[in-house]
């Protein structure tokens, strides 16, 4: 099976999700925005992992590429594809299919729970915790796609994680995220760390137990399984 890709940014990679697709067999190939647009044909790829960036899906001036890249999201999903949007990435989804994407009220910036919204009625819905502390980096917000179900909520954030079909599914959060990665968006996205209700500080974000990057990372290996 092939595993593809799209990254924005140097600093914003798969953190855990690299190795598990790795250990269950995957070829892994990557788009990566910020050195090059080259985009495969959907029907060559078995699942889309769409990261994170400090972008909007609205910068297209700025970065022609999402324009590309929206179309390549909606090809690759009307090809019956699994496709995994985390933050932006989820966003990049909720663009694609027609939805709006738009500034949250109040950014969230840290370690969070999330609250569970759905209860799946059979294993065509993804079944998250009742409630889970995750990581957080994020301005905007998206409404749902047509036909998509909401997942899970935040008090900051209505709409932090759905499902579109059997087989898409868009996070707002960060359940890939490992120390080395934490470390490098606190590195590169400092200046947004502006004393907030939802902001925590370089220090609260870095000083986390080994305990939760495991719990969330386990999570995402859920997920991924799901798809």
């Amino acid at each position: 099976m092939r595993a593809h890709a799209l990254q924005h940014v140097p600093f914003e990679g798969l953190g855990s999700i690299e190795p598990w697709l790795l250990a269950k067999g995957y070829t892994l190939t990557y788009t990566q925005f910020f050195a090059s647009a080259d985009l495969p044909d959907p029907q060559t790829i078995d699942l889309l992992v769409i990261m994170g960036g400090p972008m909007s899906v609205h910068d297209e001036d700025a970065f022609p590429w999402l324009a590309l890249e929206k179309q390549f999201v909606r090809e690759t999903i009307a090809a019956g594809k699994a496709v995994l949007g985390v933050c932006l990435g989820a966003q990049m989804i909720a663009s694609a299919m027609g939805a709006n994407v738009w500034p949250n009220p109040v950014k969230e910036i840290g370690w969070f729970p999330i609250q569970a919204v759905a209860t799946p009625t059979n294993d065509e819905v993804f079944n998250f915790p009742p409630a889970q502390v995750v990581f957080h980096w994020h301005g905007e917000t998206f409404d749902l796609p047509s036909g998509a179900l909401r997942l899970a909520r935040s008090e900051g954030c209505a709409n932090q994680a759905f499902q579109l079909g059997r087989r898409i599914i868009g996070l707002q959060f960060h359940l890939e995220t490992t120390p080395q990665s934490a470390n490098e968006i606190v590195v590169n996205c400092r200046d947004e760390l502006v004393p907030a209700r939802y902001v925590q500080t370089a220090e609260e974000i870095l000083a986390v137990s080994p305990s939760r990057y495991a719990a969330i990372n386990a999570l995402m290996d859920q997920i991924l399984a799901f798809l």
